[in-house]
């Protein structure tokens, strides 16, 4: 297997050091805008299987050009979510195959956000699966952490621990801390403040898929593993709108363990437009500047990837999921934990980016054993989740089931 990596930064660099350690794969192309981020990642792991290249994300003609230069059988995209679509679609043109950690961007409802569904997460790209099933390509979407492994544990609970689900509810929570910060968020902010702010989408059996207010319906949810009781609430993301596509469920939600502090920054953030991705004029050292006011929230927060020193705690990715099994009910918590402590020593990466980073390298090997194949635009849960979490353990990174 031949991957093109796209996106240097914090994940982008995980991957690198994870896949190092796996025989699976020929030759991996780590790609940025930035060189010296590319050259810095490959340098890192010391394989001569690594490459650095410059590209840009949202130029479709260069990132197909390169996939074609280094005869690339899949791209995997470590960007941030505006730049989806683009590489996407360039992975089409190259006749790659494709695997993200996010999905196409929604649009709320015009009218009526915080009840009806505008373009949902994931929608441009579902739009196309069928030119992919044509061409006998497959795009695997949604495989990160959240989304992604928390999928791959909804399919195994319909396969394996249930007879009927009634709720599968994603809940993820940490106890991070970081020293000398005061708000020092531990993944891209650009990322979180689209997933809070949006409207949060619910899916219900007989309903479909709805929308709610931000940080509606909270719930104290205890998490394993020493991190203890989190408020959690609703929060947009791609696996409500993944997870009923293939996995018979009466109802779906994601809900996030933020925590007041954070809830109200991020409500801070808003009421003055600094959520904003539309660009305003600024004065600048050469005259008026276009800046968007969500850029520059991001520019002015430390780099997610460099906090991995001044972190404590673990954080924990999971799927809870009640229903029943011979006729009796059932509840249980499917989770993954790191821990930062452990992390940092092993692979040098913070425990939230590690996390995300682990599970699509775990789901490249797979395609390129051949225990995970198909064709189209296809989430973790079209595959069989056994052989996915058996592969995880053997990463040396263990998941949990907790009966409730």
């Amino acid at each position: 297997m031949r991957v093109l990596l796209v996106g240097a930064g914090g994940v982008g660099t995980a991957v690198t050091r994870i896949a190092a350690r796996r025989p699976f794969f020929d030759v991996m192309v780590v790609a940025d805008h930035d060189p010296a981020r590319a050259e810095a990642a490959v340098a890192a792991v010391g394989d001569g299987r690594f490459r650095a290249e410059r590209v840009d994300a949202g130029d479709e003609s260069a990132v197909a050009a390169l996939l074609a230069r280094h005869g690339c059988d899949v791209l995997l995209n470590a960007t941030d979510p505006r730049f989806v679509m683009p590489l996407f679609r360039a992975a089409r043109t190259a006749g790659a195959g494709y695997l993200d950690m996010a999905m196409s961007l929604s649009r709320p409802h015009p009218e009526r956000p915080y009840e009806e569904c505008g373009v949902k997460l994931g929608d441009e790209q579902f739009a196309l699966a069928a030119q992919w099933a044509e061409a006998g390509a497959l795009a695997l979407v949604g495989m990160g952490v959240e989304p992604g492994l928390s999928d791959v544990f909804a399919r195994y609970a319909a396969d394996e621990l249930f007879d009927e689900i009634e709720e599968i509810g994603i809940r993820d929570g940490a106890n991070l801390t970081v020293d000398g910060y005061d708000f020092a968020p531990s993944f891209n902010i650009w990322t979180t403040i689209e997933e809070c702010l949006n409207p949060p989408v619910v899916y219900e059996k007989g309903r479909g898929w709805f929308t709610t207010a931000p940080f509606s319906e909270p719930e104290v949810f205890e998490f394993p593993d020493g991190i203890g009781p989190v408020e959690c609430v609703n929060v947009e993301h791609e696996e409500v709108l993944l997870v009923p596509r293939w996995v018979d469920a009466r109802r779906v939600t994601f809900k996030y363990g933020l925590g007041g502090e954070f809830i109200e920054t991020l409500r801070t953030l808003h009421l003055l437009g600094l959520d904003s991705t539309v660009p305003v004029t600024v004065p600048g050292a050469d005259g008026p500047v276009a800046v968007s006011p969500r850029d520059v929230v991001a520019a002015s927060l430390p780099d997610p990837a460099t906090l991995g020193e001044r972190m404590h705690g673990k954080t924990c990715a999971g799927t809870w999921v009640r229903g029943t099994k011979d006729g009796r009910a059932r509840e249980v918590y499917l989770y993954h934990v790191v821990d930062n402590q452990w992390s940092m020593a092993e692979y040098g990466c913070q425990a939230v980016v590690w996390q995300t980073a682990l599970n699509p390298v775990v789901a490249l090997e797979l395609l390129a054993t051949g225990a995970w194949s198909g064709s189209g635009v296809l989430g973790p849960e079209a595959f069989p989740a056994r052989p996915f979490l058996d592969l995880l353990t053997e990463y040396g990174s263990p998941w949990g089931l907790r009966e409730q």
